[in-house]
């Protein structure tokens, strides 16, 4: 059964640091990893290359229906082709914004999340991950930080990886964000009332890891192997 495969939601708004604390507590656990995130910017990014307009809803969740997607040791696959760069950048993440609030898009690509739901169990992040998609997810955490600290830490992220990067441009990127993420009709970003919420701000990543493998093992009955 399903529901006998546990399933931890890391949900949060952009830049709080859900996508790196999910994978570490994944492996920590030697789960399943899901980047939600990832799988709307993969269709932005074949919306774009099929030229359909990012504001054709209909079109848009017809050929999010047959995407031949796949991640395979961290990387990305759009039809057996390596997109991991090209879905990562700042533009395919401000598409993938834009088009998250279409609903057909989002029942489109709602089964296909939910696929990664399998044995030893699963780590999910995104923003809808325990409202939506993982509902009864044995545990649910929200980050979140200010938003001057999330976005120095993907400013940070861009200039490591020699991309440009403006701090005011990624700010203002952010707030707008944030406003039509919780303002959308479909699965707006909100806090579960069973999520226990985090402020990252004043956190490292091993900080926030700790805390959440310390809150699955109280959950788990202290049976958890972890690496």
């Amino acid at each position: 059964m399903l529901s006998a495969i546990p399933v931890i939601t890391i949900d949060g708004p952009s830049a709080s640091g859900k996508g790196t604390i999910a994978e570490h507590i994944a492996y920590k656990l030697g789960f399943r990893y899901l980047d939600s995130g990832a799988i709307y910017r993969v269709a932005a990014l074949a919306g774009e290359r099929a030229g359909v307009p990012l504001d054709d809803e209909a079109a848009l969740a017809a050929m999010a229906s047959n995407l031949v997607l796949r991640f395979e040791d961290g990387r990305i696959f759009l039809n057996n082709e390596d997109v991991t760069q090209a879905v990562r950048s700042e533009s395919a993440g401000k598409n993938a914004s834009k088009i998250a609030v279409f609903p057909r898009l989002r029942e489109a690509l709602l089964a296909r999340q939910r696929e990664f739901r399998r044995q030893p169990g699963l780590v999910a992040d995104g923003r809808d991950m325990g409202s939506v998609v993982f509902p009864d997810a044995v545990l649910k955490i929200y980050l979140t930080a200010s938003v001057e600290a999330r976005a120095e830490r993907r400013y940070k992220q861009l200039k490591e990886k020699g991309m440009h990067a403006n701090l005011a441009a990624i700010l203002e990127d952010l707030r707008l964000r944030d406003l039509r993420d919780s303002s959308r009709v479909a699965a707006p970003l909100r806090i579960c009332a069973d999520s226990i919420v985090l402020d990252t701000t004043p956190l490292t990543i091993d900080d926030t890891v700790a805390f959440v493998l310390e809150k699955y093992r109280s959950i788990s009955g202290g049976a958890t192997s972890v690496r």
